[in-house]
């Protein structure tokens, strides 16, 4: 079946549901991740796709997604603001910049912004414009048309939505949207221009199988930046007690996640710090590309760590000439 999906894959044409299942399950682990890690670098060289974010609004959000420490709904003692200083914006740009990170983006809790809210952003986003050379992303919730087409007008190419789950799985995540409501967002995105980045959660207690689905959904709606985030149990959420995936569990989905995705970057997200040292070996499993600093309201790998590593596994960190 390796061979197989291989062959398939290398000369351009997509695998099964059927097939994926059977790859992942009758593939000797190292010989998948292997693979996985050949299609890497025939689909993208050795090249490392690098984005940071920042908490622009933080906490106090209307919706009860089970993972989340942002929710209303959950005990969670976090820093709650409306909008994150433009100074502190612009230093955590600037920093990044200097370590090679291409692009970065503005994350605000809740459903959606207001007008107001979205106005006030869109003059953050001009400073960062401004002030260093990043191609700048966003995730703000929900979209219409007319918020798609104000976020272009502010510079903004890419727009982050993720599934969180597969469709099957999604009910159990969340219960004030819904999963059609995800990708009606995602393509109010697409079709006012923008690219979108989108992803999910892995080990809130979905089956491997609906861990495939959703790789299989988000190549239906031909995203090519997907986000892997690892389950980081927070306490006082309904998943504070969900057993950690291991290593293994984890390295398998990012293969699989290429093997059906293989020309998006699969990106390691959110809770790849659990991994402790292992997380090199996402990176020789098919994974391409990194959230990098420190994230919404956990802490990340330092700048310095990550593209320490990324240069010793051998991927192209393209640093500014002013650094070495």
């Amino acid at each position: 079946m390796l061979k197989q999906c291989m062959h398939l894959v290398r000369g351009g044409g997509s695998i099964n549901f059927e097939q994926a299942v059977a790859l992942a399950r009758d593939t000797q682990p190292e010989h998948l991740f292997e693979a996985a890690d050949r299609l890497r670098r025939e689909f993208h060289k050795d090249n490392i796709d690098l984005c940071s974010i920042v908490n622009a609004k933080s906490g106090k959000c209307s919706e009860n997604c089970k993972f989340c420490a942002q929710s209303s709904w959950h005990d969670v003692a976090i820093e709650s603001y409306d909008s994150v200083s433009d100074e502190l914006a612009l230093s955590m740009a600037r920093e990044n910049e200097e370590y090679g990170v291409k692009r970065f983006s503005l994350v605000t809790a809740g459903r959606s912004l207001t007008d107001g809210q979205l106005a006030g952003f869109g003059n953050l986003f001009s400073r960062i414009a401004e002030a260093t050379n990043h191609s700048l992303c966003a995730s703000m919730g929900f979209l219409t048309q007319a918020r798609a087409e104000k976020l272009i007008s502010f510079g903004v190419s890419r727009y982050h939505c993720n599934l969180e789950a597969c469709r099957s799985y999604f009910p159990e995540v969340c219960s004030t949207h819904t999963y059609d409501e995800k990708v009606e967002t995602i393509t109010i995105a697409q079709q006012a221009g923008m690219e979108v980045c989108s992803g999910g959660i892995i080990g809130m207690g979905e089956t491997f199988e609906q861990r495939l689905e959703m790789a299989f959904e988000l190549r239906e709606l031909g995203i090519r930046s997907i986000p892997i985030n690892i389950l980081n149990p927070i306490p006082n959420t309904p998943l504070a007690d969900v057993a950690p995936l291991e290593v293994p569990e984890i390295l398998t989905c990012l293969a699989m996640f290429r093997f059906i995705n293989p020309k998006a970057v699969i990106r390691l997200a959110g809770g790849r710090g659990l991994m402790g040292n292992s997380q090199r070996e996402s990176f020789l499993a098919g994974a391409n590309g990194a959230i990098v600093g420190n994230y919404l309201t956990t802490a990340g790998n330092s700048l310095a760590e990550d593209i320490a590593m990324f240069t010793s596994l051998g991927f192209n960190v393209e640093l500014p000439e002013n650094r070495e």
